[in-house]
């Protein structure tokens, strides 16, 4: 199982905007944005893949951002907030 800590690995970058905002790329794809009023985004671009949750999660953990993707019989579940909320994998925004 891969280390949910820190957001690294193969194709991973992060870049920190100056009004607080977030970006993790995996490959082409922005996989996680934390806009500058706390907004989180999480988008696919249509790869949901193994690799791609554990980049969003290792976000959320190591930014404390507070959600956790999970896969259950093949759907995405966002649990965040005290919510589960279904995530169709290509783009769901989370309130600040």
């Amino acid at each position: 199982m891969a280390q949910t800590h820190v957001c690294r690995g193969r194709a991973t970058n992060i870049y920190h905007g100056e009004d607080g905002s977030l970006e993790v790329f995996y490959h082409n794809t922005c996989v996680v944005t934390r806009r500058a009023d706390g907004t989180i985004v999480l988008r696919t671009g249509g790869w949901r893949t193994a690799t791609t949750r554990t980049r969003q999660n290792q976000a959320s953990n190591q930014f404390g951002l507070g959600y956790n993707v999970q896969q259950k019989d093949g759907n995405w579940l966002v649990h965040y907030k005290g919510a589960t909320l279904a995530f169709d994998g290509m783009e769901l925004v989370l309130p600040a």
